[in-house]
């Protein structure tokens, strides 16, 4: 992989994959399998569903809600569709609010495996 930026973008779409991209499958996968799995959790728990804030609340933490959530990369996309439809219990669940912050989380931590996987790239780390 020798454009940064293509391996940034396949890092954020799909967690792990700039590490597997690199010959680092064992770190890629467990990137991805952590990352993935708060994701999972995160939706199970109904997370998609879970508002955040709105911009009236509070605009940095609007902020900070949404620039995490795009941080799935490609999950942001399933989160957006699962949550078209919203079951009107989920709201009752009570890992609702819990489901919110694991998807912010993973988002961020995708973030982070973003910068490591552009780090090994650039030789900073091996």
């Amino acid at each position: 992989m020798k454009n940064p930026f293509v391996l940034a973008l396949l890092s954020w779409m799909v967690p792990g994959a700039g590490h597997i991209a690199q010959g680092r499958l064992k770190r890629g996968a467990l990137i991805g399998v952590a990352i993935w799995a708060m994701f999972i959790i995160a939706i199970v728990s109904g997370g998609a569903y879970y508002p955040g804030f709105e911009f009236k609340d509070g605009a940095l933490l609007y902020l900070l809600n949404v620039f995490a959530k795009l941080g799935n990369g490609l999950g942001t996309l399933i989160a957006y569709f699962v949550s078209i439809k919203p079951d009107p219990g989920v709201a009752a669940l009570a890992t609702f609010e819990y489901g919110g912050r694991f998807l912010e989380a993973a988002g961020l931590l995708n973030y982070l495996a973003i910068m490591d996987a552009l780090d090994i790239h650039f030789g900073r780390k091996k």
